[in-house]
């Protein structure tokens, strides 16, 4: 029995108020913890006004799918602050908090036809229609 799915999956990292910061995109059969590493080390330096660029989240918000113990050690490295829910023992319930964001934009993705169905062969052109739609979202959002 193949337990293989077919299709891809938008990896997404947020800030706070929906904007996207890194993207990534896999396919359908790999689960979702794989993507949490390339991501966090994916975000591009941010500018402030203030002291040395920011190169990495103060705190990192995520669901059950990346409960691992390997992950929440990977990130206590590296001086992020994780919130994971606990399989088993939180419910998702309280992450609704911070998950709306995300949930938001990746809605916002979903309204991009080109996105909704995979036409192109090539991973690195579908990448790139990704991110060409989430600099459409960062736009819109800054302009309003």
């Amino acid at each position: 029995m193949d337990r293989g799915k077919y299709g891809s999956k938008i990896h997404l990292i947020t800030e706070r108020s929906g904007l996207p910061i890194s993207v990534g995109i896999s396919g359908a059969n790999p689960h979702d913890s794989q993507a949490l590493i390339p991501l966090v080390c994916g975000i591009p330096p941010i500018r402030s006004h203030r002291g040395p660029r920011r190169r990495r989240p103060a705190e990192l918000h995520a669901d059950k799918g990346y409960d691992y113990h390997h992950l929440r050690r990977w990130l206590a490295l590296r001086g992020i602050t994780h919130r994971i829910a606990r399989k088993g023992i939180e419910s998702s319930q309280r992450l609704g908090r911070h998950r709306w964001a995300v949930e938001r934009t990746v809605a916002r993705l979903a309204g991009c036809r080109r996105l909704q169905r995979r036409y192109e062969r090539k991973a690195d052109h579908f990448l790139a229609f990704t991110s060409i739609a989430c600099t459409l979202i960062c736009y819109r959002r800054l302009t309003k």
